[in-house]
């Protein structure tokens, strides 16, 4: 791990690399807010920082990203950081003011391995999105063709046929490439709307309706199959572009592997559809509870009896029992 001190004129944050896994830990350290993908970190808070997110000092004023570089004669890919620059902030109206401006220097010399660049625009899933015949729908943001890291995968999925299981002109629901559940949806809007964060007054009739067409499929569904379905949100999705979950909660697939995929559906890290609803017709606005990362460390504890189990294996075993005496009533 390495120690970054980042400096603009104050400190703002503090940056630590791990350059064998593959991220920067971001501690906002300065008064000013800073956010990574648009969900602030909050003061004396840390956040995982991993290629393809965007780190914004100040208010969303000046965007980041980080590049892990392969070192010249090595067959690892370990990192590789080189010099941190910073961007001026990205306009919808104004997308070439998009410019590099003076470098900031690092404190310490021995990070030539970690190289903080602006590509903030450019995609790695061009080939995807060329190779794909997606019709462009009529409130589909043209970013969609222009975001590329993994972070932004969403917005290629919901434009693929074969993942789609229902679509309006407000929204369009998707198989979730990795379900946690035996069903597991995802409803996400044409309109372009990145995280909880954003969401104001003027979107309640547009949640309200993705809510309703979730509810419908979670119905649909759990008539054939007897399942029991929840709605809601991740309180700091690793995705961009706002989606409601709809799962099932047998919680019986092999991709969920580790405790942050279970924590993130059984704990306060989900946000009941309703409870975000009701947040924007009290407040105007979705607050998300202060260190609400820290749930997806919490012990593994079952979410139909309460009993806590030491791992994920034993987990599904106990599940498992749940299981057999549903079907057996």
């Amino acid at each position: 791990m390495h120690m970054l001190p980042f400096r603009l004129e104050q400190k703002i944050v503090q940056l630590m690399s791990d350059c064998n896994k593959g991220y920067v830990m971001v501690r906002q350290i300065g008064a000013n807010p800073s956010s990574v993908d648009l969900v602030d970190i909050g003061k004396s808070q840390e956040v995982k920082l991993k290629p393809g997110h965007v780190l914004y000092i100040v208010n969303g004023l000046y965007p980041y990203t980080v590049e892990f570089i392969k070192e010249a004669g090595t067959s690892t890919a370990k990192a590789s950081p080189k010099t941190i620059k910073s961007v001026t902030s990205i306009s919808k109206d104004n997308p070439e003011a998009i410019k590099s401006v003076s470098k900031r220097s690092l404190d310490s010399p021995q990070n030539n391995h970690l190289e903080m660049s602006r590509k903030c625009l450019k995609s790695e899933l061009n080939d995807e999105l060329s190779n794909s015949k997606s019709k462009e729908t009529p409130q589909l943001s043209s970013e969609v063709k222009s975001h590329g890291h993994w972070s932004q995968g969403l917005k290629v999925s919901m434009q693929d046929p074969s993942m789609q299981v229902f679509k309006d002109d407000k929204v369009v629901v998707i198989k979730d490439k990795y379900p946690k559940a035996r069903y597991h949806w995802l409803v996400l809007p044409w309109q372009s709307i990145s995280s909880l964060k954003m969401l104001r007054s003027e979107h309640l009739e547009l949640l309200q309706h993705m809510h309703a067409v979730g509810e419908k499929i979670a119905q649909q569904h759990s008539a054939q199959s007897r399942a029991q379905f929840r709605l809601g949100y991740h309180a700091i999705p690793s995705m961009s572009h706002i989606h409601l979950h709809v799962i099932s909660q047998d919680f019986d697939s092999p991709c969920l592997k580790n405790k942050k995929h279970w924590n993130s559906f059984t704990t306060d890290y989900f946000v009941e559809s309703e409870a975000v609803m009701d947040m924007i017709k009290l407040k105007g606005k979705v607050t998300v509870r202060d260190g609400a990362s820290e749930l997806l460390k919490s012990s593994l504890q079952c979410n139909v009896c309460k009993m806590q189990q030491a791992t994920i294996p034993q987990l599904k075993e106990h599940l498992r029992k749940h299981w057999t005496l549903c079907k057996a009533d």
